[in-house]
């Protein structure tokens, strides 16, 4: 059984046990989170898609917030000597799923 979320902008394939970063969420480590933005719910071979799985959620556990490797943003414009370098950390949340529930 596995279900398609919707979560930060992105769309996430998940089934249960997975571990998934997503982007940060309000909430602290241990604490509980429910997905209810669920596109699309597998269940024994049968896909089920937006109007029938409206009542569908997903739950699961957050394990860490944290944020990403640094990015590196470097502009730079020829023969003017405009050269810019700034440097960026994304936060994520890392979630554990526990069950996918109909």
């Amino acid at each position: 059984m596995y279900a398609i979320i919707a979560t930060g902008g992105k769309q996430i394939r998940v089934s249960e046990g997975d571990i998934i970063k997503v982007e940060k969420l309000a909430a602290e480590k241990g604490d509980t989170v429910t997905f209810d933005d669920v596109l699309a719910v597998s269940n024994d071979g049968k896909l089920s898609v937006a109007g029938d799985v409206s009542g569908a959620k997903v739950t699961g556990t957050v394990l860490e917030q944290g944020k990403d490797k640094k990015v590196i943003v470097f502009r730079y414009k020829p023969k003017s000597g405009y050269r810019k370098k700034n440097g960026h950390r994304q936060p994520y949340t890392r979630v554990k799923i526990d069950s996918i529930a109909l």
